[in-house]
């Protein structure tokens, strides 16, 4: 890392749920200090809408957001890539952090199920932004 400051990619399949919420979580707590990004390999429509739900129980408003198709360039301007289930979607580049966190996909469930998906990733979060912030 440089002095500027870091970049953060959040990657699953279609960018309507988990990296979403990652991204959400990321951009509330770490305010200006990280540039927080978020693609998926194969966009959906639009985001969940559980997913939106669990994030407003938290107080962080996701409903602007839109699913936004992986490009070559966003990994190659991020410092760190978090994947989610994208496989080999994502591209590699040497020297970058990569990270591929396992994490049920919210994509058909409940609000009940969503919730603990949404806790993890507040707390991989927190882990990632103590390790940035260092």
């Amino acid at each position: 890392m440089t002095d500027q400051k870091p970049s953060v990619l959040f990657v699953c399949v279609h960018n309507a749920g988990r990296s979403q919420m990652a991204a959400g979580y990321l951009r509330e707590l770490a305010g200006d200090r990280v540039e927080v990004r978020s693609a998926g390999s194969m966009p959906a429509d639009q985001i969940n809408p559980v997913a939106v739900e669990a994030m407003r129980e938290v107080g962080i408003d996701i409903t602007a957001e839109q699913p936004k198709v992986l490009t070559t360039e966003a990994v190659q301007d991020s410092d760190v890539v978090i994947t989610m289930g994208c496989g080999d979607a994502c591209p590699f580049f040497p020297g970058k952090r990569y990270e591929d966190w396992k994490l049920d996909d919210p994509a058909g469930q409940g609000i009940e199920a969503v919730r603990p998906i949404r806790d993890d990733i507040k707390a991989r979060v927190e882990t990632l932004l103590a390790e940035l912030l260092v």
